[in-house]
Order: structure tokens, then sequence, then C-alpha cells
């Protein structure tokens, strides 16, 4: 499922593009979902629904709040967003390399450009399949990046998903969820799951995250502990690597 939003300060120019992307867009796996007709309207809405939209065609020239400005506001709080400039001007494709954009298209937009930069995004997608996670719920579809989910929890048939911004429940089995991350996330409790690479501390009957306190049973605990030590050596080098 790939969902899309396009940003453009002139209505002639949004429909110019929803048209081409309708001829590119794969057929009910692929969707436009939203129109921003400013920036500020983009960002606001983006910060509220984290995961809603997968891919952004962002313009650059825009009234108040121009597209790089926006892009830069949106990378403060979602680093994963794919964004690509829509622009009349090549002046201005390195500044949107700054900001992580995939890639930036020249108006008139071409659909040759529009099929291989899907091509491209369809690829990314599936690579990253295995780092993501995927809830629906009544107020709508949402993708997680694994790393960005500190726990969930449950309550009867109830599940949630918990960031450092937000919780997010959905109808689920906690043992589901477990059976489908696999080693990548831990059980402390019978109704906690956590994600060992945001561990802060570990207590005698306690794990401590980003924030918050969770419990962590007498059942789970030499298993969450071992899987945490596990966790730790993993990323170590990873972290050398980055200090260096």
């Amino acid at each position: 499922m790939l969902r899309v939003a396009i940003c453009d300060d002139e209505a002639a120019a949004r429909d110019a593009l929803h048209i081409l992307l309708e001829k590119v867009l794969m057929e009910n796996t692929e969707e436009i979902v939203y129109e921003f007709s400013t920036g500020a309207g983009a960002v606001s809405w983006l910060k509220k629904h984290p995961g809603e939209i997968d891919l952004l065609f962002l313009d650059v020239e825009m009234d108040g709040l121009n597209g790089m400005e926006c892009a830069e506001k949106i990378r403060e709080f979602d680093k994963n967003l794919m964004i690509v400039f829509v622009t009349g001007y090549a002046d201005y494709v390195f500044d949107g390399y700054r900001t992580g954009a995939l890639d930036y298209i020249m108006k008139p937009v071409k659909t040759q450009k529009l099929f291989d930069l899907l091509h491209r995004v369809r690829v990314k997608m599936a690579q990253e399949e295995k780092e993501v996670f995927l809830l629906k719920n009544a107020d709508g579809i949402w993708r997680f990046h694994l790393h960005d989910i500190l726990y969930f929890y449950s309550d009867k048939r109830l599940v949630s998903l918990v960031t450092k911004n937000a919780e997010y429940p959905f109808y689920d089995r906690l043992d589901k969820i477990e059976e489908r991350l696999g080693n990548r996330f831990l059980r402390i409790h019978q109704r906690f799951l956590i994600n060992p690479e945001h561990v802060e501390r570990l207590g005698k009957d306690f794990i401590l995250l980003p924030n918050h306190t969770l419990p962590c049973s007498r059942k789970y605990k030499a298993r969450a502990t071992a899987g945490i030590a596990r966790s730790i050596l993993s990323e170590a080098p990873q972290r050398k690597s980055e200090e260096s």
C-alpha cells in the first residue's frame, strides 16, 4: 500500500500532477489520499498524523512557507517520509538533498519521470518492509518504522503501539504481534512487549524506557535480560563506527 500526498499552493498545478499520478499509480494498492494548498497546512497535518503518508510531492516555490522550509520542519519530527520536490528551477536541487529528499522532478512534469520515480519508491518500500510495522484502526492506516516504536501493551482485545510522541490503539493480540516481530521485540510481561533498543535501565522488577517505567514479571525476566544484552552488543559496533 502506497499512500501519496501533494502539496502545492496552485490548484491547477495540483490537479495536473494528480492526473499524471493516476496514470502511473497501481490500482487498489496505491492512491493519492491528501492534497495540501499550503506548506504550513501540510506540516501541521503531518505532525498530527505520523506514518499515514508514505510519499509527499512538495512544490518548492510556494507563498508563505516554501517547500524547502516545509521539508526542514517535517524532518524535525519525521525522518522517514519520502519527499519529492517539484520545481521549475534546477537551482534548488542540491538544497533538496540537504533535507533528505528522495528526488526532485522538474516542471512541467513528465509521465516517464513519474513512472521511473515510482519504481524506485516501490523497490525502496519492498526493501524496508521487514523494518516497518503496519496497523489499521478507526483513524486510518499507519506505518511505523520499528526503531520508532517504544513498546506495545494490551488491554483485553485492544493493543496500543507507543512511540515517544503518542499511542495508537488497534484490535489485535499481543501474542500474534510478538510472533510477527520475532526477536526484534521482547516480552517482559503478559501485557507488555518492548523494543530493546530503547531500554535505559533494567531493574529488579521493572524496565525503564524514555519517559516510561514498565513492569517486568519474574516469568519473563531471564529471557528479557538476555535479549536486552544481545541488543546492546549488536548496537555497539554501529555506535563505534558512527563515533569514529
